[in-house]
């Protein structure tokens, strides 16, 4: 049975508990044994016995850093072939940590309508012949539409258009919503929707979820 070190806290305002209490029992239903912690610090333990970390955790602040040894740790264990998935707050998290940032494969600086705030927006799918978009078709989201900075060596999935209502001159400027990328050996899956438990439980977005986990887990 596969094994998933889940680390899940950070800005309470993601309510990581509450998507943890949905998305565990799931993840045994897809046949994988989870260790939840609370403790960044566990990603620089020797993760050898795990086959996936599952980054639920958003910054408190934009200074919060992981210590270097353990993000080198990490770096070591992805590289060796661990594998990573998560959402939303995966991206803004540890922004201080400029490896952490490398292996993501980005970072969201700026939710252009505000924080919180549900903003329709569409999810279009790019690479609907990747695992990942298996049977996922175009769908709405209204949530924080993120506006990313990303890794240009990214696989991307799904994309989103900005309408220009918020910021005008980001006008017709799209952004990665979902994307796959290898760190060495290992693979990591990003997906920026979820800022609200109701955004992960829509069934395309709970869909890439599932597949962007069993596709990054390790092989």
């Amino acid at each position: 049975m596969p094994r998933i070190l889940y680390l899940c806290g950070g800005w309470p305002g993601h309510n990581p508990g509450g998507v943890a209490g949905w998305l565990v029992p799931k993840l045994r239903d897809m046949g994988y044994e989870t260790e939840l912690t609370a403790d960044p610090t566990r990603l620089g333990d020797d993760l050898s016995g795990f086959d996936l970390v599952v980054l639920g955790w958003t910054q408190c602040d934009t200074t919060e850093r992981l210590d270097p040894a353990v993000e080198k740790r990490f770096s070591r264990s992805v590289r060796d072939g661990l594998g990573v998935a998560g959402w939303h707050g995966m991206a803004a998290s540890f922004r201080a940590s400029l490896l952490y940032n490398m292996i993501v494969g980005g970072n969201c600086v700026s939710h252009p309508g505000g924080e919180g705030v549900r903003v329709p927006y569409k999810v279009r799918v790019t690479d609907p012949r990747h695992p990942v978009a298996d049977g996922i078709a175009d769908f709405t989201v209204a949530s924080e539409q993120y506006y990313m900075h990303v890794d240009p060596a990214n696989r991307v999935i799904a994309e989103t258009t900005f309408s220009g209502e918020h910021i005008p001159w980001i006008e017709g400027l799209t952004s990665p919503v979902a994307w796959t990328r290898t760190w060495g050996r290992g693979k990591v899956f990003y997906m920026s929707v979820g800022h609200y438990l109701e955004d992960l439980q829509l069934p395309d977005a709970e869909r890439m979820l599932a597949q962007g986990v069993a596709w990054a887990t390790r092989n």
